[in-house]
């Protein structure tokens, strides 16, 4: 029996690798697409679960509070970037995370006299004020910037950053 000669395969053989490799190449770009758009998505809903989440609570503060308008109906967390420029920008599900853990902490300030707000922000700020969140088992500490109260509306500015060990 005789083996025909190898080099009359050479160019389909050549012809099937660069197939296949486009093949893998193809499947690669179509796959980091799909995770990129993936990844957004993910992002987005994990922002609107936040934001749900809020507006569930407002709506029970505005429903138990909605006669007296001297109190603190809601309560908004916004973040403030890293002043140090070491510190690489946080992820933004990362934040939102941080975020809500602080609303939870946050909630006996629902309902409070605004007029009361001298003595209950020194006491915020010693509860909260450099305090470590754990998410994503990394740890991140929270400086609060400011406090602002305004038509039954405490806004909080907070500077978040990952916390380092000494």
């Amino acid at each position: 029996m005789r083996v025909p000669p190898f080099s009359r395969f050479r160019r389909f053989t050549q012809i099937s690798a660069i197939f296949m490799l486009g093949i893998v190449v193809g499947a690669v770009i179509y796959n980091a697409i799909y995770h990129v758009g993936y990844n957004v998505l993910w992002l987005h809903n994990q922002d609107l679960r936040v934001q749900i989440e809020q507006y569930q609570k407002d709506i029970q503060t505005l429903k138990k509070y909605n006669n007296t308008s001297t109190v603190i109906r809601e309560i908004k967390i916004r973040s403030e970037e890293s002043k140090s420029k070491e510190d690489t920008p946080l992820d933004p599900v990362t934040v939102k995370l941080i975020i809500s853990q602080m609303g939870s902490d946050l909630e006996p300030m629902r309902g409070r006299s605004m007029f009361d707000i001298d003595t209950d922000s020194k006491l915020v700020r010693l509860l909260l004020d450099g305090k470590l969140y754990i998410v994503r088992d990394k740890e991140y500490s929270v400086k609060i910037r400011t406090m602002l109260v305004m038509e039954g509306v405490l806004q909080i500015w907070v500077e978040i950053s990952p916390f380092k060990r000494s």
